[in-house]
């Protein structure tokens, strides 16, 4: 099928964009289009205006800026995995866009657009969740462009839907930078390398000269409308050796998730996978840290 009719803009700075997207009704954003195409060739989503992104090169930054990594809301994926300043202060993006569907998907995709389709069981909300990423929020307002920031944790409000307005555009994405030596690791199962995942974890973790953990993030995707960061658990977790016990406890509370069921598995099997996976992930975390003094 074909798209109905929409008229285009194609703005080429952050101000036009936001600009046309606070005067035009009825108006849809084009990031990578990998999610957007589809709805409107199968006429799932019908608009009027259609404001494409790709000519505003402000939105496609990668840089360390006052201590966190930004990532600007058009950056291709591939050029996040790639990129050699996301390699080293946040790996544990690089190790989840190796899963994350096909290179020629990752080619076109952006980061923003992941963000803002909202899918449960994406990779990219959920290690953007685990390195708590911190959204910022262009709209035009009485004749001005205002900007505002957003914690990841308040992205996500239902179902595919994030905490954005009408007139509300992502300009940019950034993640806290972890110290060298961390552990980190994504885990994941999926039917289907490059399938969205059924479940999948990000873990990461310090220790101390003594082997006790003194810094734990863990996040699981695919078992509600967002991603879950597992506050009690790290908590938990803090000044612990880094053994099975410590495994035991994420993964049995990882089991004990109230998770969603959909067509694809069960409730009980998502949360087995959510236990088993949690234990893996932190496994693999535990073995890439590097004792601090």
């Amino acid at each position: 099928m074909k798209p109905s009719e929409f008229q285009y803009h194609a703005p080429t700075t952050v101000d036009e964009a936001v600009q046309l997207l606070g005067t035009l009704e009825d108006a849809r954003l084009l990031a990578g289009g990998q999610s957007l195409m589809p709805m409107m060739n199968f006429r799932y989503l019908m608009t009027s205006h259609i404001i494409d992104l790709n000519g505003v090169e402000a939105l496609t930054g990668i840089e360390e800026r006052n201590g966190r990594v930004h990532i600007g809301a058009m950056a291709r994926q591939r050029d996040i995995e790639l990129s050699p300043l996301v390699t080293r202060r946040a790996p544990l993006v690089r190790e989840a866009y190796q899963l994350v569907s096909h290179k020629q998907i990752r080619n076109r995709g952006t980061l923003g657009g992941s963000l803002c389709q909202l899918d449960p069981s994406s990779e990219q909300p959920c290690f953007t969740a685990a390195l708590d990423g911190v959204l910022t929020i262009a709209r035009y307002d009485d004749g001005a462009v205002a900007t505002r920031e957003l914690p990841m944790s308040d992205w996500a409000l239902m179902y595919m839907t994030p905490a954005l307005e009408e007139g509300d555009l992502l300009v940019d994405i950034s993640l806290d930078i972890w110290p060298e030596g961390h552990g980190y690791a994504f885990e994941e199962f999926a039917r289907r390398h490059g399938d969205y995942a059924i479940v999948g974890v990000a873990a990461l973790c310090t220790a101390d000269a003594q082997g006790r953990l003194d810094r734990v993030s863990l996040t699981i995707c695919g078992v509600a409308p967002g991603p879950v960061r597992m506050h009690e658990v790290e908590a938990a977790l803090r000044g612990q050796p880094m053994d099975e016990g410590a495994l035991r406890v994420a993964s049995d509370a990882a089991r004990a998730l109230d998770v969603m069921t959909d067509a694809h598995v069960s409730t009980d099997y998502r949360q087995h996978l959510a236990g088993v996976l949690t234990e893996r992930a932190l496994k693999t975390a535990f073995s890439r840290v590097a004792r601090q003094s």
